[in-house]
């Protein structure tokens, strides 16, 4: 019950976050950054896709992915079409991986030490999920502000 929670949470949030990239009118607007703003919804996107797909895809999923996080808040102007399909893709790789597990799995400590402590796989899923949404609201603030 768990993971299908986890999931339809993910699912949510991510086409969320894909409604929110496309509702931008221009795609320098997604770069822009302002004195109170300093990251831009570009970034952010960059940001969710690389958090998800290595904590997620590569550790719980077995993809291989390699995330450089210095890229997420470094690189401007992708093309909006280029976030859509990263998002898009993230989307399988978050609902692979958590098809390949079950409930018991929750219970188990998280493979890496991320907080500087053990957690469980179920709480960092749990903090992962409100990350995104954390990062989510930035976003539509930011696309509201900019337009």
């Amino acid at each position: 019950m768990v993971i299908e929670t986890l999931k339809s949470l993910f699912n949510r949030d991510l086409n969320k976050l894909k409604f929110e990239i496309e509702s931008y009118q221009s795609e320098s607007q997604l770069w822009v950054i302002d004195k109170n703003i300093s990251n831009s919804a570009g970034n952010l996107c960059l940001h969710l896709i690389g958090n998800l797909n290595t904590f997620i895809g590569a550790e719980i999923g077995k993809t291989g992915y390699i995330r450089n996080r210095e890229l997420e808040f470094s690189l401007k102007n992708i093309p909006k079409s280029e976030l859509i399909n990263k998002i898009e893709a993230t989307i399988l790789v978050v609902n692979n991986a958590l098809n390949s597990i079950v409930e018991a799995d929750l219970e188990n400590i998280y493979p890496q030490i991320v907080f500087e402590k053990e957690m469980t796989t179920g709480f960092f899923l749990v903090h992962l999920s409100t990350h995104l949404a954390y990062h989510l609201g930035q976003i539509n603030y930011h696309r509201r502000f900019i337009i």
